[in-house]
């Protein structure tokens, strides 16, 4: 019999620790989650999962599983193993292929789940932690990169660039009427180039970031306003927001910035019919990053995700994504994204992305606002969207 007193504690007296919430741990885990019973019906989904899939844990719970994944899927064969009597199966290199969210390369694991003994535990393992640490890495190295681009050459062509149109301006004073078109080109050749090394010159910027509590939500209400009423206006805008996370440790403009191109760039990738972008902010515990050149390791919960339904990024293009000059437009200078991994950078957070056909998708980690570590008290914006103010504009659902 339990000593009065003695009640929650464990027999080196120590206090017992609350009782977890299975749905919470679920909820929190990075990769997707599904149970199926033994009629092959969904009778639950974790929010990865709803991500994964793109669709919502209403549509999804009791639906069944061959609706959702082909019947001559590898899964399927999976879930039969286990059925059959095998405790735990799993399968590398797997594709996941279904219309809404195109193929995926994937590893997938299923597990008996003991009570109900006919349900199963579907993992879904898109990509390994270490493999986006590597390309969160790999993404800071080329900001880098251009940063001492950015450097090299504000001084050794500006100068020379301005020696140059002067000269040419010198000419062009007794040139004939054919000459002067070509002492004309040389300007404005000159020109163009000076205005392409100016474009640079941000990245070389080392002044410290000045920073204070953001409200991320308002920042991205501030993009796609700007979005809509210019190279967005054909776009269908999808809003999913937690409305309780905390702001972001940031600095507003260059958030602003960051989310702008990225939001352009996934304007210019949607289709002319039936484009459609996708802004889901969620908050993600227990994702910390090493800083590169130290052991000190940020805690980064806060993530931003910008989605879009049109084609894809060129494979041949992905590896280098984020180095300067790489870009599958036509007119483009491929500096935007190498300045959103600078600023992404400068701020502490990470940036990866993952392209497939009709779902291309780049989420931004960025580091919350601690007003026990910091000074500033008031942040830029609301700190928190309320319930009412989401549920006005569809909470969960489109513009």
């Amino acid at each position: 019999m339990t000593a009065p007193g003695q009640r929650g504690r464990n027999r080196s007296g120590a206090s017992r620790a609350p009782r977890l919430d299975s749905l919470v741990v679920l909820n929190s885990l990075p990769d997707p989650v599904l149970v199926v019973d033994g009629n092959g019906d969904i009778r639950f989904v974790n929010l990865e999962g709803q991500e994964f899939f793109d669709l919502s844990a209403n549509a999804m719970e009791g639906m069944p599983l061959p609706d959702l994944l082909p019947p001559d899927s590898p899964v399927m064969g999976l879930i039969e193993q286990v059925r059959r009597g095998s405790r735990r199966v799993s399968q590398d290199g797997v594709i996941i292929d279904t219309p809404r969210i195109g193929p995926h390369h994937v590893t997938v694991q299923v597990a008996t789940m003991g009570d109900p003994p006919d349900h199963v535990v579907l993992t879904i393992h898109e990509r390994s932690l270490a493999r986006k640490i590597d390309h969160s890495l790999t993404h800071r190295h080329a900001a880098r990169s251009v940063t001492a681009m950015a450097a090299m050459l504000a001084h050794e062509v500006k100068n020379p660039l301005s020696g140059i149109r002067g000269a040419a301006q010198l000419l062009e004073e007794n040139a004939s009427d054919q000459d002067r078109v070509l002492t004309r080109l040389i300007c404005d050749e000159a020109d163009r180039i000076v205005a392409l090394v100016n474009r640079m010159e941000v990245f070389s910027d080392e002044r410290p970031l000045e920073r204070a509590a953001v409200n991320i939500h308002t920042v991205l209400e501030h993009v796609r306003k700007v979005a809509q009423s210019g190279f967005a206006r054909k776009i269908r805008f999808v809003e999913r927001y937690d409305p309780s996370l905390p702001p972001v440790y940031g600095n507003r403009d260059q958030l602003v910035q960051v989310f702008l191109n990225l939001v352009k760039n996934a304007a210019e990738a949607a289709p002319e019919s039936g484009g459609e972008i996708t802004l889901i902010t969620s908050y993600q515990h227990g994702v910390r990053m090493a800083l590169p050149g130290g052991d000190a390791r940020r805690h980064l919960p806060l993530l931003v995700t910008v989605q879009d339904n049109g084609d894809g990024i060129p494979e041949d293009l992905q590896s280098n994504l984020f180095d300067p000059f790489v870009t599958s437009k036509v007119n483009g200078t491929g500096l935007g994204l190498a300045l959103v991994a600078k600023l992404i950078g400068d701020h502490g957070g990470t940036i990866e992305f993952d392209s497939q056909p009709r779902r291309t998708v780049f989420k931004v980690s960025l580091p919350m606002y601690d007003d026990s570590k910091y000074d500033d008290s008031k942040p830029s914006g609301e700190s928190k969207i309320s319930d009412a103010g989401l549920q006005s504009k569809g909470g969960r659902g489109s513009r």
